[in-house]
């Protein structure tokens, strides 16, 4: 699917442009402030190839899309020029009531986010820098040194002007008189006055000394600030005079105020976070790493660690170095290693390639896939991976690990950032996290008949039901050798087994069984909520949530029947089972019936009917398409 048929389906799937007050995107995320979250159709979302999954935060709407998240959020405003008017002018105002410190953290991510690619790039490089000058590949004093220092160095230093770009776009100010804001604290002699530590004055009021360069929250206070005074000069000064006074009054207001008021008082507020956290994760130690290391994952679904970059950007420019970083490399090895230990445990191969896949992305620093698309989808895994952050957590900050710089990636391309005198220590909590998280994640194992995998997995394309292999269930336990000989002895022929419409397997909106990985067949969409066997001959097994059943031809045809898509959740209700594991049928007799309209209420009723061990045949087809009645000759497999 294209960008832009994703963006406009994602926008369908929320409500439509109406239901829409803001969007805007992080490194993986869509983050919509919606009218009413109640609209949103999650089922459609997530079928979406490129959505891994939803989230909500506070009253935030998030859509997670991984790497391709610019690009489909690119396509979405190209098409939608309203929505892109609302994230790059002023946010507009929700009816709805919003806890306090839920919306400071979002204003925070609002205003960060698109900072984010021109920190991470500086971040990168100074610590590619520091790798370069330690294994002697590089000299610090060369002409070329400075250079590439200036550009890792120059957004860090200038990081005010980048804030103020930011911020007046989120709240809806001149971005260009933020600047000029900014330019102003930063100017040279302004820098070198409130330096020189003599007393500074501006009309009689003391100046205190603050330095602006690398600060985060002076700035971001005051750009919030002068987003009030210059709508309120914008609706006093007269239309023809707006241009020339509605800028210059607003300098002329919240430069002096921000010198004498907002500069001080965020210098406070920002020393005071940074100096409490940094305490916690100074004193705390093996505590500490534990608690914040089992519990980072949570934290970055919440969209938290958004609110905490200035901070770790203030560590970084007034220490040289940054405590909490290093738990977000652990954090995504935690979940790295407990997707591979789903890759160890699963049985169906379609998942077992995804676990591997998205193990491998989340080493890289992507985790999203490996934490939404397996990790809590199972949930076991999830806990793993917090038991193994935990533990790597707690080794890196008992021996003080620290970051250096903010490269914005938490997998192994990010390593650089954490290269200087307590890398090991940061680099053990890794594989420890990784490790523990694999282990844990191995041994606790998965349900996967939760993903409808385990199930299904049971009875794979080819599998073989070899002799002495009990089948059971919670009606009966029979052995496969009362079954008769597992292997086709001709050709076979299954009648429908429910009235309504044959359709082609490759039309069921499931890739498991669309794309024929459990093997070939049709598929059925009921109009009477009764299944009968399609062929004479044992049923191998009724499953416990009474969805689905297989039975087993007397010449050798395995057939599974799955009624609906994700039915398996309805955990056997609205469903009655006729026939128990082990029974002899008929074709044609009742094996169950079910309440069709309660179900096509939440579900995709299709019904897929498969071959299991096609790879004993030659070939398997339809023998006929659209409307059917049970009972009528529907596939042939030919030996």
């Amino acid at each position: 699917m294209k960008h832009q048929e994703t963006a406009q389906e994602i926008i369908k799937a929320v409500g439509g442009t109406n239901n829409i007050n803001s969007v805007y995107h992080c490194v993986t995320r869509l983050r919509f402030d919606l009218k009413d979250n109640e609209k949103v159709d999650n089922g459609s979302l997530k079928k979406l190839d490129k959505v891994m999954g939803t989230n909500i935060s506070g009253d935030q709407f998030q859509v997670i899309i991984g790497n391709d998240v610019a690009k489909v959020f690119d396509a979405m405003v190209k098409e939608n020029p309203a929505i892109q008017q609302s994230t790059e002018n002023k946010e507009p105002k929700s009816d709805k009531k919003q806890n306090v410190v839920l919306k400071i953290f979002e204003t925070i991510a609002g205003v960060f986010a698109p900072m984010l690619p021109a920190i991470t790039a500086a971040g990168m490089l100074k610590g590619l820098l520091a790798l370069f000058v330690s294994v002697g590949w590089m000299s610090a004093g060369t002409d070329t040194y400075r250079i590439l220092s200036a550009i890792g160095d120059g957004v860090f230093h200038y990081l005010p002007l980048l804030i103020a770009v930011s911020a007046a776009r989120k709240f809806g100010s001149n971005p260009f008189v933020a600047i000029a804001l900014g330019t102003a604290l930063m100017y040279p002699d302004m820098t070198a006055l409130l330096s020189s530590g003599e007393s500074v004055g501006f009309l009689g009021i003391p100046v205190t000394a603050v330095s602006y360069a690398s600060s985060v929250i002076p700035i971001l206070l005051a750009v919030w600030l002068m987003s009030y005074v210059e709508k309120w000069v914008d609706r006093v000064i007269p239309a023809a005079l707006k241009l020339l006074l509605v800028p210059l009054i607003t300098l002329l207001v919240m430069v002096p105020v921000t010198l004498i008021a907002i500069g001080p008082l965020g210098t406070f507020v920002g020393s005071g976070l940074s100096g409490g956290i940094n305490w916690l994760l100074n004193e705390g130690g093996l505590i500490a790493g534990i608690v914040l290391g089992g519990a980072m994952a949570l934290i970055i679904m919440t969209g938290m660690h958004y609110a905490l970059v200035p901070i770790i950007l203030s560590n970084i420019a007034t220490l040289g170095f940054d405590k909490f970083l290093p738990l977000t490399f652990i954090s995504n090895m935690g979940q790295a290693g407990a997707t591979l230990g789903v890759f160890f445990r699963a049985k169906d191969k379609k998942l077992k390639t995804v676990a591997l896949s998205t193990s491998f992305t989340a080493l890289m620093g992507v985790t999203e896939p490996a934490m939404y698309g397996v990790n809590m989808k199972y949930k076991k895994p999830f806990a793993a991976a917090m038991i193994g952050s935990a533990v790597g957590g707690g080794f890196a900050l008992a021996f003080g690990a620290k970051a250096y710089v903010l490269a914005g990636n938490g997998g192994l391309p990010g390593l650089p950032s954490l290269i200087g005198q307590t890398f090991w220590y940061s680099f053990v909590g890794m594989i420890l996290a990784f490790v523990v998280g694999a282990i844990m994640s191995t041994i606790f194992g998965i349900k996967e008949e939760e993903g409808d995998a385990e199930a299904l997995a049971q009875f794979s394309p080819g599998a073989s039901t070899a002799p002495a292999k009990a089948v059971s269930n919670d009606a009966a336990t029979v052995n496969v050798d009362d079954m008769g000989d597992p292997t086709p002895t001709s050709d076979a022929v299954a009648v429908a087994p429910m009235t309504g419409k044959s359709i082609p397997l490759k039309e069921v909106n499931d890739p498991t069984f669309g794309d024929e990985l459990m093997g070939k067949g049709v598929a059925f969409v009921p109009t009477v909520g009764e299944l009968v066997s399609p062929v004479t001959g044992t049923i191998m097994n009724v499953f416990k949530t009474k969805h689905a059943i297989v039975v087993r031809s007397d010449n050798g045809m395995e057939l599974l029947i799955h009624v609906g898509i994700n039915t398996v959740k309805l955990r056997g209700q609205y469903f009655d089972a006729h026939v128990a594991t082990g029974a002899r049928v008929q074709a044609g007799d009742k094996l169950l019936t079910f309440e069709l309209a309660e179900i096509a209420k939440e579900y995709d009723i299709t019904t897929a009917m498969v071959v299991t061990n096609t790879a004993d045949y030659k070939q398997v087809l339809p023998v006929k398409l659209g409307e059917i009645t049970m009972g009528e000759d529907v596939l042939k497999a030919e030996i």
